[in-house]
């Protein structure tokens, strides 16, 4: 079983959905607006994906731009960062796959990074 942390309104998501749903996957899916995603759980994702933590800002948000996170985001800590995201799931770039145990498994949604995640 995976899990999709999506919008249903974004059309990034609903293609991720789409495609997952072709390729036959199990998958839950988890309104990240209506549960957001802990401070904790996303400080480890951050960590097992070793992006660096701007990558998991939705740059493009208008709550983004309002809060002015453009200068502030990369003189947070990490645990910083993460509590800030984990206020609002519009602050969180979306969609992210995990699996069944909740291991990071992608951000965004390429369909080559979707195929890479299920080549093996």
């Amino acid at each position: 079983m995976l899990r999709l942390y999506w919008y249903p309104e974004c059309s990034t998501c609903k293609n991720a959905k789409k495609w997952l749903e072709e390729q036959g996957k199990d998958v839950e899916f988890v309104d990240m607006i209506k549960e957001v995603p802990s401070k904790e759980k996303l400080e480890k994702w951050v960590k097992e994906s070793g992006l660096p933590v701007r990558r998991f800002f939705n740059t493009s948000g208008q709550k983004y731009r309002a809060l002015g996170l453009k200068d502030k985001v990369d003189g947070y800590t990490l645990e910083e960062a993460c509590q800030v995201l984990s206020t609002d799931g519009m602050l969180i770039k979306r969609p992210i796959l995990v699996d069944n145990e909740d291991h990071f498994l992608t951000i965004g949604f390429h369909e080559n990074d979707y195929e890479g995640v299920f080549a093996s």
